[in-house]
């Protein structure tokens, strides 16, 4: 075989437990998935058999969390095991039942508050390593002793949690199959009890809904979306609403079968199509929601009310705008001067107002006196006078004094 033969391949091999890893092969091709090799670990080195090869590892390499938190320059796999390597290896899982016995039994004698789920050997008898299960700390060292000097070899603890147990050890679900995240999850995402919610299965005995390991089933996550996008064509359970039959209640929604299930105030229920619910509610505007405190709210579709023509002030003449009490300023436009004057003239109604207004006298429509609204050039804050407190004109009496004779 010559030198350009020689490929490098990524590979995806898996050890006792579930446990996976990414390696480089060297060869002209990758060896089959089931493959048992001998790869180079931490410390020395382990059996391991294929898992993925092609273009489906590279796939689980940059989307698995083992794949993310693989090393920059990946280890090189040994070689491909024989069949002396894969007989030791059996042997060293016959033997690990014991050793997990032996480890329980010195748990007791120091009386920890641990649960031992699984060991395994490293192939080459250079570390034993001990999974366990503890709700707080443990302080295992002098469990690590005794290990150590018993087996006479390097003993490292790992702590998982319970879903990471079930992993390990594997088994069989409520649905007959194997678990799921023993065969083909690639990793282990957290259930919310919101998923199950949303399936309508949180009435149920929590038991129905847990997996082996006590917390909810991996498989609520696979359909959660669907229930989610399905609900929102449908309406509230528990709202009142006015269709052809007057008002009802929604009892339930079939999102299977698109069907609306409504009850009356007599009690007589019926189940209509989806369509058919759509049309009799768009039929009758009014909609009542029950509130939070057991009261209801109306809800009805108002037409648009027609603009109104212009208001008659106290005079009979027009009333005054918001043009007329204000003067706005476009804050891009900088003619404008200081004084705060309309440009283009005055109107001489408005004028006799304002004068009302800086000699502290009433207006005509008997409403109280005004002062001048004075304001910044480009937008500033505009005071009031009279009794309000607003700032004076400057160059006038104060609002409210009376008129200088």
């Amino acid at each position: 075989m010559t030198t350009a033969a020689v490929a490098t391949h990524l590979i995806e091999v898996e050890f006792k437990g579930n446990r996976r890893a990414f390696y480089r092969w060297n060869g002209e091709s990758p060896p089959p998935v089931r493959t048992a090799l001998i790869v180079q670990v931490e410390r020395g080195e382990d059996f391991a058999r294929v898992h993925s090869i092609g273009e489906l590892a590279e796939k689980r390499h940059a989307g698995t969390s083992h794949g993310k938190a693989s090393p920059a320059e990946l280890p090189l796999a040994v070689r491909r095991a024989t069949k002396h390597e894969i007989d030791t290896a059996v042997r060293l899982r016959v033997d690990e039942e014991a050793v997990r016995k032996a480890a329980l039994e010195i748990v007791r004698e120091l009386k920890l508050d641990m649960k031992v789920s699984d060991t395994e050997w490293q192939w080459d008898r250079r570390r034993l390593t001990c999974y366990f299960t503890a709700e707080e700390r443990v302080d295992f060292r002098q469990l690590v002793r005794q290990l150590e000097r018993r087996f006479s070899t390097r003993v490292h603890m790992w702590h998982i949690g319970v879903r990471d147990e079930a992993r390990r050890l594997d088994g069989v679900g409520r649905c007959g199959r194997q678990f799921c995240s023993s065969s083909w999850l690639p990793e282990l995402r957290p259930v919310k009890s919101s998923s199950a919610k949303d399936q309508r299965l949180s009435t149920l005995n929590p038991a129905q809904i847990s997996g082996t390991c006590g917390r909810l089933m991996c498989c609520l996550r696979y359909e959660h979306e669907f229930y989610v996008q399905s609900r929102k064509r449908f309406p509230k359970e528990g709202k009142i609403v006015t269709t052809a039959l007057g008002e009802e209640k929604i009892v339930s929604n079939d999102i299977f079968r698109d069907t609306v299930t409504l009850r009356t105030a007599a009690g007589e229920a019926r189940t209509i199509p989806l369509t058919q619910f759509r049309k009799e509610l768009g039929e009758s505007a009014p909609a009542i929601e029950e509130q939070p405190g057991g009261g209801r709210e109306l809800v009805t579709l108002r037409e648009p009310k027609p603009a109104r023509g212009p208001s008659r002030g106290p005079a009979g003449g027009p009333a005054r705008g918001p043009a007329r009490d204000a003067v706005r300023e476009d804050p891009d436009d900088e003619s404008g001067d200081e004084s705060g004057e309309e440009p283009g003239g005055t109107d001489e109604a408005s004028t006799a107002e304002e004068r009302r207004a800086d000699a502290g006298q009433p207006s005509e429509g008997g409403g109280r006196p005004r002062g001048r609204r004075r304001r910044g050039r480009r937008g500033g804050r505009r005071g009031r006078g009279g009794p309000e407190g607003g700032t004076p004109p400057q160059g006038g009496p104060p609002s409210g004094a009376p008129p200088a004779s």
